[in-house]
């Protein structure tokens, strides 16, 4: 005859806990041992994690939304520093080409006055040459009129001053 081979069924986890009810109940016991062991010490601390948790969330939500709220104020004062900053840049700008104007016209004033003295410069020395050149032909003729002037003058002078004295030796 042929032995005929059984067929035994692998066992599940089911079947398998189910073997071993103390190891089971044992196991199941320390969870519960363990789960009121830590809400007591929970409990008796008045420490509790979560709410450690929630309140540092919420100290970092007020930290970054005031740093938010700096930072905004920060870059508010900045772009106010910067316009003021911009507003004196164009006065400068402004006054600088006033100044440019000004240093323009100026320097069109320096020119036509110096166009007005070199025309009064060569007019004088115009002047000065035709001066020159009429002097010498009066400077010839003039000795000679100076000199009987001056011997017209001396002769009447001797003639004035000899005849008083004669008038007294008379009287």
């Amino acid at each position: 005859m042929i032995p005929i081979a059984r067929h035994i069924p692998p066992s599940t986890g089911i079947s398998r806990i189910g073997s071993q009810p103390i190891a089971l109940a044992a196991a199941t016991l320390l969870l519960i041992l363990a789960g009121g062991g830590i809400a007591l010490w929970r409990a008796h601390t008045g420490s509790v994690p979560e709410s450690d948790r929630v309140v540092a969330t919420r100290q970092l939500q007020a930290r970054a939304t005031q740093a938010s709220e700096q930072l905004v104020e920060n870059t508010k004062g900045l772009a106010a520093t910067q316009q003021e900053s911009i507003d004196q840049l164009q006065m400068v700008q402004d006054q600088l080409q006033t100044m440019r104007r000004m240093l323009a016209a100026q320097q069109s004033d320096a020119k036509r006055l110096s166009d007005q003295v070199s025309g009064l410069t060569e007019a004088v020395e115009g002047l000065r040459q035709s001066f020159a050149s009429v002097q010498p032909s009066e400077v010839a003729s003039s000795p000679a009129a100076r000199n009987h002037a001056v011997r017209s003058r001396a002769h009447a002078h001797s003639h004035q001053t000899a005849q008083p004295k004669s008038r007294k030796s008379r009287g």
